[in-house]
């Protein structure tokens, strides 16, 4: 085994610490949850998707490879959008249509009136470390797409079977990522792998994405506590 296969093995053995074994996220999937418990997760979780293009573009500014800017920026577009209205109104934009289905409104979402502190101080925390911390450790921090995929295919199957009070339009969002978290982490682990070659670059990449195992995982409690 190459060190390079070590690294991305140490990696992936991360997705026993992803929040998708969380309690509340089980629930979900079991489709136990309450209309007002989704809507809490919705509205809360959304403090996390509109911080994901900051974060992005904080990596970007500190970036000093060209190739890795040209193809990381367009997380950016997804998720801001290129257009106001239509499929190219971005991950952001999806977000609000699926609290809308669920019987929020813009307003209550964009102003973070539901958010609890627990949550935006681990979306605040993420932010930070994308910006303080060496750039290569902020792309390592990224890798829980890694993991995404199953994850969102559980929960698409799981709101179009037990949540059908939400309209299915509302799910785009939980489709666009089955594509586009593949895309994104088989980068972000290629720039990984590439950049950590010494056992402490290593260990930082590992130390970085077991904190935003942690930032996952911090979010959750915070919404689990406000809405069991």
């Amino acid at each position: 085994m190459t060190t390079s296969d070590a690294l991305a093995e140490r990696l992936r053995a991360h997705a026993a610490q992803y929040h998708s074994a969380h309690p509340f996220h089980v629930r979900m999937n079991d489709g136990t949850l309450t209309p007002d418990q989704i809507r809490g997760w919705v509205a809360n979780r959304f403090a996390y998707q509109e911080a994901i293009p900051v974060k992005d573009a904080a990596i970007l500014s500190r970036c000093p490879d060209v190739a890795v800017r040209r193809r990381w920026i367009r997380r950016i577009t997804d998720h801001d959008g290129t257009a106001e209205d239509g499929p190219d109104s971005g991950g952001i934009e999806a977000w609000l249509r699926l609290g809308e289905a669920c019987g929020l409104t813009r307003g209550e979402i964009t102003d973070h009136r539901h958010v609890q502190p627990g949550v935006r101080f681990a979306v605040d925390a993420y932010v930070t470390f994308a910006r303080t911390k060496p750039w290569v450790e902020a792309v390592a921090s990224s890798l829980t797409e890694l993991f995404a995929p199953d994850l969102m295919a559980e929960r698409l199957a799981a709101f179009e079977k037990y949540y059908t009070w939400i309209d299915p339009a509302g799910l785009q969002y939980f489709r666009n990522r089955l594509f586009q978290a593949p895309r994104d982490s088989e980068h972000a682990l290629e720039v990984v792998l590439a950049h950590c070659r010494t056992p402490q670059e290593q260990d930082a990449a590992e130390a970085a994405l077991s904190f935003k195992c942690d930032v996952l995982w911090a979010v959750m409690d915070a919404i689990d506590h406000a809405y069991a």
